[in-house]
């Protein structure tokens, strides 16, 4: 590798502001161990917090986005991707991370010189080896990446941490995805990525805000970046339903008319349930069908200037 690589590293921050601090000081390790290889700076997306910070001593560059409102972990990732692309000159890799210490910065070399050996053509995300998550968490992670796969035919075993070769970024800030689900936008949009197994870390301080219900929402808005794979699941289930339904009917009324074990009335009333049956199936198809049809018909360019609406001021040390 030849000079030295400017690396920007991206992470939300809501009322997490001790954790921050210590996320800085490993970065600003990093940069003293490998200063001729790399130079670090930090973009921290402070996604409406009210808890007031300063940075007394910043031992590295350090910009903060102060947006309007609390956008979402997901949105925050894409405010400050769409920042990078628009106003940053020197870049060379990009790094999402969060800035609770579940995220590595001691792994950021790693996926880097992953990066380099895939010759900056790949995303490199980090695939989680061991967790540290409640049994109970990492049982709904276990359904939730079973659903995902089961319902878009794509398996996921990565979060954020991630390493954006520079030559990437335009592809990925303007796909409309990263703003419901980062790392599934990526998967759906085809960029080309890579993973490196690594361990989850410990929370610096304070508790996860990643609780079961928040799982839950983080799932849907994964699952929501593949509506068309999903309507046609949808479409197919529905269909095979609507079979199975006229193949009961046609069995009802063969006994019915048959056969001498019908008992007066039966075959009616399980005509009418199954005819319900069909009937519901039949709405579901003709929902889904025309929510397709109606996503389908709008077209909108792809945007990177939709972070200027959300950032409030900028603050640089």
């Amino acid at each position: 590798m030849n000079g030295t690589k400017k690396i920007y590293c991206i992470a939300p921050v809501y009322n997490d502001w001790e954790s921050f601090d210590i996320l800085l000081a490993h970065i600003a390790k990093l940069q003293n161990n490998d200063r001729e290889a790399y130079q670090y700076a930090l973009i921290a997306v402070n996604d409406g917090s009210n808890e007031e910070h300063q940075i007394a001593h910043p031992s590295l560059p350090i910009t903060i986005l102060h947006l309007k409102v609390n956008v979402g972990h997901q949105r925050a990732i894409a405010v400050g991707l769409q920042y990078v692309y628009n106003e940053i000159q020197d870049a060379d890799y990009i790094v999402v991370l969060d800035s609770d210490g579940e995220d590595r910065p001691e792994d950021i070399p790693a996926l880097l010189e992953k990066a380099n050996v895939e010759g900056q053509r790949k995303i490199i995300f980090a695939q989680r080896n061991k967790r540290q998550e409640s049994v109970l968490f990492k049982t709904g992670y276990f359904f939730y990446k079973s659903l995902f796969h089961y319902l878009t035919g794509q398996k996921i075993s990565f979060g954020n941490f991630s390493v954006i070769p520079v030559k990437l970024l335009g592809k990925v800030v303007h796909q409309s995805n990263i703003w419901n689900h980062y790392s599934g936008g990526i998967i759906q949009s085809k960029i080309p990525y890579d993973m490196v197994l690594l361990d989850r870390g410990k929370r610096y301080k304070g508790v996860s805000k990643m609780n079961f219900n928040n799982l839950i929402i983080h799932g849907l808005s994964s699952i929501s970046v593949y509506f068309d794979q999903i309507s046609i699941k949808i479409l197919r289930l529905s269909l095979i339903g609507i079979v199975l339904c006229f193949l009961s009917v046609m069995y009802v009324l063969g006994e019915k008319l048959f056969t001498n074990y019908a008992i007066p009335g039966w075959a009616s009333s399980l005509i009418l349930i199954i005819s319900g049956i069909i009937l519901q199936l039949f709405s579901v198809t003709l929902i889904v069908l025309l929510l397709q049809l109606s996503t389908r018909k709008n077209i909108s360019s792809p945007n990177s200037k939709i972070y200027l609406d959300f950032i409030e001021n900028i603050e640089k040390y």
